[in-house]
């Protein structure tokens, strides 16, 4: 299998993205750590991760908090005595006009959105620098690319996560450590408004050649690839898996 011996942690698990993504992994042959604020070691996920017959590691952590990430971290290395993937994908919105938006929402979902991400990439360099090989892929959106209505503060998360990963992939090429970015746009649930209502859906899909929003197991994928070693040589880079919206 292309993920043989490899651990990878996973943020956002529980569900959509995440949870489909886990799976992909797994079923390659990775060793998986399952994040999440709510996730429970009795889930589905959990259950089918361990039915393939990998090792799962399952912890609740706020990404945002510095010191839950580095003590994650801490307990993977305990376990693993490796991390050779971070899949940066915990995240939430709280939209809100500019003129309308409170400092709450602005304040939780930059936390969330583009300070957790970072917390989560300090807190894997030192062991992977220690290794000299890793892979990260950090999760962005069309919004964070294009800027999108009503969500100034998604959007400047976003477009934070892409800056932050190019810069990321310049400071650790040096220690044979890959740093890319995919910008989905799948169905689940923080997208369910654009994805079922009419008022949204059929502006949405206009705007994507393919004529149709992505199935959260279609990221899947994409993500084994930039883990895997077939990716060795790609670094700095976007995937958008969003049926041609962006073309960057």
């Amino acid at each position: 299998m292309r993920l043989e011996g490899k651990v990878a942690i996973v943020t956002g698990a529980r569900k959509g993205i995440g949870e489909s993504v886990a799976l992909a992994l797994a079923e390659e042959g990775a060793d998986l750590v399952l994040v999440s604020r709510s996730i429970q070691a009795d889930s589905d996920l959990v259950r089918a991760v361990e039915k393939l017959g990998r090792r799962v590691f399952v912890k609740q952590v706020d990404v945002g908090d510095r010191k839950q990430v580095f003590t994650l971290v801490d307990e993977v290395m305990d376990k693993f005595g490796r991390v050779d993937a971070l899949f940066n994908n915990a995240g939430i919105s709280k939209p809100g006009m500019l003129w309308k938006l409170e400092e709450d929402q602005w304040d939780d979902v930059i936390r969330i959105n583009l300070t957790g991400p970072f917390y989560c990439m300090q807190a894997v360099a030192g062991p992977m620098m220690e290794q000299r090989s890793g892979s990260i892929i950090n999760v962005t959106s069309s919004a964070g690319l294009l800027g999108t209505v009503g969500q100034v503060n998604y959007t400047a998360a976003k477009g934070g996560v892409y800056a932050l990963t190019k810069s990321a992939a310049k400071e650790l090429a040096r220690y044979g450590i890959r740093v890319n970015t995919i910008a989905p746009m799948a169905e689940t649930d923080m997208t369910q408004t654009i994805a079922h209502d009419p008022r949204f859906k059929e502006k949405y899909l206009e705007r994507i050649p393919l004529g149709r929003f992505a199935k959260p197991e279609e990221v899947g994928p994409a993500v084994v690839f930039l883990v895997s070693d077939d990716s060795s040589y790609i670094t700095g880079q976007i995937l958008c898996i969003d049926g041609g919206m962006v073309m960057p």
